[in-house]
Order: C-alpha cells, then sequence, then structure tokens
C-alpha cells in the first residue's frame, strides 16, 4: 500500500538505510536523502532518480532549507559513525548527537509528526559509539510532548550486501579467503543476530504504525529473537563457508571493558504489532555467504567457490 507521507532519510546509502529507501520507494512513498556529498550512491543507484537529494556537508546547503522546501512527515535517523579506525571522539559525537539533535529541534519547529532513531544495544560505557547513541536517545525522549518519537534498538544486523567492516561481514570474508587463523574472544557473549530482511521488516511496520501512535516517546527492539553465542556463530559461519583450514583461536582477545555477555533484544513490542522475524541464523548465514561467494567467482555447476588463498 502506498504511504503518501514525506520521509526524509539519514544514512539512506548505507547498509540499513539503503534498504529501507528501496522499501519507501517500492511502496510510493515521497523520499528524501539526506547525505554526505562524498557518499557511495552505489547501492541506491538504480533509485537514485526517485529520490530527492540533499547533501548535508555541501556549502549551499543548510538542514534549515530541507525543511523549508519540503513538506515533511517523518524523519528516519539511521546514519551513525561507530567510531572505527580510532576516529577522534569528538567526530563520533558531531555525527551520533550533534547532527541528529539539529534535526530533531528542526523536526520541532516545523511540526513534523514522528523521528525515528535507530539505536544500538551496547552499553553505553563499552566505547564513545555507544555513549553517543545513548546521549542522543535521552535527547529525544525530551521532545515526546511535541511529536511522536521512536528509538528502534538493534544489535548485529547482516547480510548480503554488507560491505561494511563490522564483525560478521568480517568473519565471513576471512572465511571464505581461507586465512591461516582468525583470533576471537572466548565467544562467550550471547547475541542477537538480527538479519536485514527480517529488521527492515520492522522498520516498516512501525513506520506504518506510527501514524496513529500519538504524542510521546515508544521503544522496540528489532532482532530475530534467537540468542547465539559469538563462538556458535563463528563456527556456524565456518561450517556453512565449507572452510577446513582457518584454524580459530578462542580466547586469543581479551574482552572490551565492560563488555555486555548476555542478548537485551526484547521482541514483545514489535510482536504486539503483528510482526515476527522470519529467517534464522543459518538461513540468513547461508544468503550472506553465498552473496559475498559471488566476489570470488562461482564454480562450473553453480555454486559459489572461495579463492584459496592466505591473509
Amino acid at each position: 500500500m502506498s504511504d503518501t507521507r514525506t520521509f526524509l532519510v539519514t544514512g539512506g546509502t548505507g547498509f540499513l538505510g539503503s534498504g529501507l529507501l528501496h522499501r519507501l520507494v517500492h511502496d510510493g512513498s515521497k523520499v528524501i536523502l539526506l547525505k554526505r556529498s562524498t557518499s557511495d550512491t552505489g547501492r541506491i543507484k538504480d533509485i537514485l532518480d526517485k529520490v530527492k537529494i540533499y547533501n548535508a556537508d555541501a556549502d549551499t546547503v543548510s538542514l534549515e532549507r530541507i525543511f523549508t522546501e519540503n513538506r515533511i512527515d517523518v524523519i528516519v535517523h539511521c546514519a551513525t559513525n561507530q567510531g572505527k579506525k580510532l576516529i577522534n571522539p569528538l567526530a563520533i559525537l558531531n555525527a551520533n548527537v550533534h547532527f541528529p539533535l539539529e534535526l530533531l529541534q528542526l523536526a520541532s519547529k516545523h511540526n513534523i509528526s514522528c523521528f525515528i532513531n535507530t539505536d544500538t544495544t551496547l552499553d553505553r560505557r563499552v566505547n564513545a559509539y555507544a555513549l553517543s547513541k545513548h546521549q542522543f536517545r535521552e535527547w529525544l525522549q525530551a521532545c515526546t510532548g511535541k511529536m511522536t518519537c521512536i528509538n528502534v534498538s538493534l544489535e548485529l544486523v547482516y547480510g548480503p550486501g554488507d560491505t561494511g567492516s563490522n564483525f560478521i561481514g568480517y568473519v565471513v570474508r576471512e572465511l571464505l579467503r581461507n586465512v591461516d587463523a582468525l583470533d576471537f574472544t572466548l565467544g562467550e557473549q550471547k547475541r542477537d543476530f538480527s538479519y536485514i530482511d527480517d529488521v527492515l521488516d520492522a522498520l516498516m511496520k512501525i513506520i506504518d504504525t506510527s501514524r496513529g501512535m500519538g504524542k510521546g516517546y515508544f521503544t522496540y527492539d528489532a532482532g530475530s529473537g534467537q540468542v547465539k553465542t559469538i563462538r556458535e556463530f563463528v563456527l556456524l559461519a565456518k561450517a556453512l563457508t565449507g572452510n577446513s583450514r582457518t584454524a580459530l583461536r578462542f580466547g586469543e582477545l581479551p574482552y572490551r571493558e565492560h563488555e555486555f555477555m548476555d542478548s537485551c533484544i526484547d521482541l514483545s513490542g514489535l510482536r504486539a504489532l503483528g510482526w515476527k522475524p522470519q529467517h534464522t541464523l543459518e538461513d540468513g548465514l547461508r544468503a550472506t555467504i553465498e552473496a559475498e561467494s559471488m566476489r570470488f567467482g562461482q564454480s562450473p555447476d553453480g555454486h559459489p567457490e572461495t579463492i584459496q588463498r592466505t591473509a
């Protein structure tokens, strides 16, 4: 069913955001993408002509202008800085707090009906990224008297097309490359591995339901509901890739300070909306591995094969 509302989406060139952009465009919604001028638009090249684009860092564009030139109904904030490669904490703060806070203030000023934020389940003490996400969540809660404020917490999202540097993609790619060894912690942490299609289904369900929520703060967790340890995930990934070479060295790395050991995903809120996950970890990993294998080549019978090489 077509959604006649206008959506402003941040992070729409990333893994999660690009999937959401495709869903919204497919549904016939009017979509505005707010991105950096240097963002790679490869994931959305097929729908670029169906999306109105603003570059947030361009000298000629201010965030205020986006709101004065368009009647925006819903903001979906997917952009984030995860603090990879020892990024300066100030850069994380600007991306994860200052930028969305400016959007939130403009949303209030221009009477936007709904602000949806994608969040993390990480404890705020784990790293600067987790702390910054927690800080913006508190700002979002402070605006509940002015609009519908929805916070969606995610854990480990994965699936075909994720070419980023997250843990799941890294493990799959290294196993497909048949590297000599991979070092891990003991792998006792329990996590919810969330397949991308299930997460997108959840976001679309929340977006559809948001029409009748009214003003206030609403929070949902999205995931698979199937908690596995990191060790269980790695062993399953190795089996599904057919890798018999790589040594998995559990216990070689220390746990992070304040590492959280148990998943806190609670799907009751989404289940109450009529949503439920459709993919097991094995199903999702098979699809992810098959897609990633295509980058290495295919066997004559059409089945994915890997390149035999060491790191």
